[in-house]
């Protein structure tokens, strides 16, 4: 499982999905077939509902979100058979994710404070951090500023107790760069541009050269947010949106792709701008011939 999330991040779903939903399949086999004791049973049960958050979120990052949110509410259900809160908690904060995406502000809040509920127990102040960010998100979709705030501040208190062994294995992902992308999302909902635009060059900066695919995509939202802001930069929203390119082919995400169709609707307005007018030909001429292409 360490593999398939590792080439995701690299690599965006496009190439691991298929492989994800075999090993999800082999293991429901198992589980349906095989005799074992209770506790080899228990165990089982929390590596189906593993992966059937790996399947989920790699369909997720597809566009497939009526199979995430299936694939998401399985993994619910072992995390309880297998009396697993980590599972558990890990569950709430997908579907928390996905009902923002899905523009449920309310029930992405609502699943976000549920994992801090299961994850309090568990020893982690940087997994209750990762919830706590899921809650803002949440908050900033509402349109609540102040509770956005309390929340933000509340994930990067936890965070900044530091790494502890209960930290779960998935949670690599979860570093200082991402800590900033996920503040400057909040920010962006919240319609505050500028910030947005500084949280996410700096979790670009932090990530360095890892986690490619989220690189691209906050590196997506420094192009728009420097298009749309109140003082628009269409020459640095145009820098941006061309070292988006450059993550093409290697990176292949429906998320991403989105984010580029976006990138070109809030360029449109600065399409006399040269470097503009020179990102849209070279942008129709990678989606022409499908670069890219999940």
């Amino acid at each position: 499982m360490a593999t398939l999330y590792a080439r995701d991040h690299d690599h965006g779903s496009a190439q691991v999905r298929r492989a994800a939903s075999e090993s999800l399949h082999t293991a429901y086999r198992w589980l349906q077939n095989g005799t074992y004791s209770a506790k080899t049973e228990a165990r089982l049960r929390s590596a189906v509902g593993a992966l059937s958050i790996a399947a989920g979120w790699l369909s997720y990052d597809s566009g497939r979100s009526g199979d995430a949110h299936s694939l998401y509410g399985e993994a619910l259900a072992a995390a309880r058979i297998a009396d697993d809160p980590e599972l558990e908690a890990h569950a709430f904060g997908c579907l928390s994710l996905l009902a923002k995406a899905q523009g449920r502000p309310r029930e992405a809040i609502v699943a976000a404070q549920g994992a801090q509920t299961v994850a309090r127990g568990l020893g982690s102040a940087r997994l209750l951090s990762l919830f706590h960010m899921r809650e803002a998100g949440g908050w900033a979709l509402s349109g609540d500023a102040g509770a956005t705030d309390r929340a933000i501040v509340q994930a990067h208190r936890l965070y900044s107790r530091g790494p502890a062994d209960a930290d779960p294995v998935w949670l690599g992902f979860y570093a200082p760069g991402e800590l900033a992308g996920l503040e400057s999302l909040a920010r962006a909902a919240l319609g505050q541009h500028e910030r947005a635009a500084a949280g996410a060059e700096q979790a670009v900066l932090l990530h360095g050269g890892a986690f490619a695919r989220n690189s691209a995509l906050y590196t997506a939202d420094i192009a728009i947010h420097h298009a749309v802001r109140d003082r628009p930069e269409p020459e640095v929203a145009a820098d941006a949106a061309g070292r988006v390119l450059a993550y093409l082919p290697e990176v292949r995400s429906d998320r991403l792709l989105q984010s580029l169709h976006d990138v070109a609707g809030a360029l449109q307005r600065h399409s006399r701008v040269p470097a503009v007018a020179d990102w849209f030909e070279e942008y129709r001429s990678i989606t022409t011939t499908g670069g890219g292409r999940a």
